[in-house]
């Protein structure tokens, strides 16, 4: 259930609405929530969560324009892939080259990096 993979952390400098998107893409990405699921109402989750629900729609619209959710005036909010993988790559490697010159800067090592990726590629597979 997808209460239970959101942990919000009120101390944190990340934008709330930020880490429960965050939180529901690693959730799609290692099989807690499945392609076709529908996400629970913005107020529903909010009211869980004990956040506002401007927060959770925040969230919930910025998951549709990266592509991981539609919207449906019935439904509500449905994980949904999406399939444009050549946007996808665009964007991944746009995140990345960001985070590779963090850690080109606090010198770490090609070899380093290698093992985190594939650490956390793990997690996926």
């Amino acid at each position: 259930m997808l209460v239970e993979l959101i942990h919000i952390d009120f101390n944190s400098d990340e934008a709330i609405y930020m880490q429960l998107r965050n939180q529901i893409i690693l959730g799609i990405a290692t099989s807690k929530i499945r392609e076709g699921e529908t996400l629970p109402s913005v107020r529903q989750l909010a009211d869980i969560i004990g956040i506002n629900m401007h927060t959770v729609n925040k969230a919930y619209a910025v998951l549709k324009q990266d592509g991981f959710v539609s919207i449906d005036r019935r439904k509500g909010a449905v994980i949904c892939i999406d399939a444009d993988k050549i946007l996808a790559l665009r964007e991944l490697k746009d995140e990345l080259r960001v985070a590779l010159a963090k850690g080109w800067c606090k010198n770490i090592s090609k070899e380093e990096i290698h093992a985190l990726i594939d650490e956390i590629f793990e997690e996926y597979c």
